[in-house]
């Protein structure tokens, strides 16, 4: 029987706002992408108008991305009220509240560094904070979509089972999540100091494997290239392990195939993007696609230790009943 928090409209809210959040993070790279990050020079307002009064009709060029950006936000800021607000009146867990909240002051917060990095011109640890910030608040709304699926709901009657190996699933899938958020940390300091060309060649760095650090543009440019080793190898690492002791769970191997596949693309948008000399589509895709790639690691995570409740018992009964214990939704 499904647990009485579940509800299927607020689970289908919070995977719009996912959705709306996952946007905001493309266009919000297109913006740095084409450089119109003070295409609109002032904040709250567009050019002395009212964020939603300002004419369609001048909405051209380095404008039509900030502002457009600006009001992706503001629906975006509107939704995360509405899940706040609908989760501290309907949801019986506590810390559910409490986390929808948390959602709601950082996307307050991700609000205001916004106009901070317009009023004060784009300055780098303004920008920075802005872009992890984003990705932060990204991972919250992904979480709370996980955390109010009919699965997790009905998490508190499963019982504690199944064996996730050594090193543990859950350890492996968590610190995959933490090294790719750190590598796109990195890659925003990367972006919003001006780095990104630092390095003009690839695979190689100035045709080299190690290049002279000479500069901390080189230096933060290829500690992104190392990071970017890194967190290749932990997914890696992690698909393998769920690829030979978890094939009978789907949602994982799905997963597991679709970090690998994410991966692969992302390397190719990073060599389009260097050979390119920062074209605007392959890098905005980067991003974009890095941020999938942390979604994704989370969605695993989370999964992975909904799995550890899941029984050889739970799952008989539930192959009997029709349902699979596998799908892990």
């Amino acid at each position: 029987m499904i647990d009485v928090s579940y509800n299927p409209w607020l689970h289908r809210f919070a995977k719009l706002l996912t959705a709306s959040t996952f946007l905001l993070i493309f266009i919000g790279g297109l913006v740095t992408s084409t450089g119109s990050g003070l295409s609109v020079p002032d904040w709250p307002t567009t050019y002395g108008h009212f964020m939603f009064a300002f004419p369609f009709s001048k909405m051209v060029g380095g404008i039509l991305y900030e502002h457009g950006h600006r009001m992706v936000a503001s629906v975006v800021g509107l939704l995360t009220v509405v899940l706040a607000v609908w989760l501290w009146v309907s949801e019986s867990r506590r810390w559910v509240k409490w986390f929808g909240l948390g959602a709601l002051t950082a996307v307050i917060a991700q609000g205001v560094l916004g106009g901070l990095t317009v009023l004060f011109q784009l300055p780098t640890p303004i920008s920075v904070l802005h872009g992890c910030l984003a990705q932060g608040f990204f991972m919250m709304t992904i979480a709370i979509t996980v955390f109010t699926s009919r699965r997790w709901c009905h998490r508190n009657e499963l019982q504690r089972g199944e064996d996730m190996g050594q090193p543990k699933l859950q350890t492996l899938a968590l610190v995959t999540t933490f090294v790719i958020y750190l590598q796109l940390v990195i890659g925003a300091i990367m972006r919003h100091s001006g780095a990104g060309l630092a390095i003009p060649d690839f695979p190689l760095a100035f045709g080299k494997i190690f290049p002279p650090i000479e500069s901390q543009a080189v230096a933060i440019h290829f500690l992104h290239r190392v990071g970017a080793l890194i967190v290749s190898v932990a997914i890696l690492w992690t698909s393998i392990q769920i690829y030979l002791h978890h094939r009978k769970q789907k949602k994982l191997v799905n997963l597991a195939t679709t970090l690998l596949v994410a991966l692969a693309v992302q390397i190719s948008l990073a060599a389009l993007t260097i050979w390119t000399r920062k074209a605007v589509l392959p890098t905005t895709l980067h991003v974009a696609t890095g941020a999938f790639i942390l979604g994704s690691s989370l969605v695993l995570t989370l999964r992975t230790h909904l799995l550890l409740r899941v029984t050889p018992a739970d799952a008989r009964a539930s192959y009997v009943a029709g349902k699979p214990s596998t799908h892990l939704t």
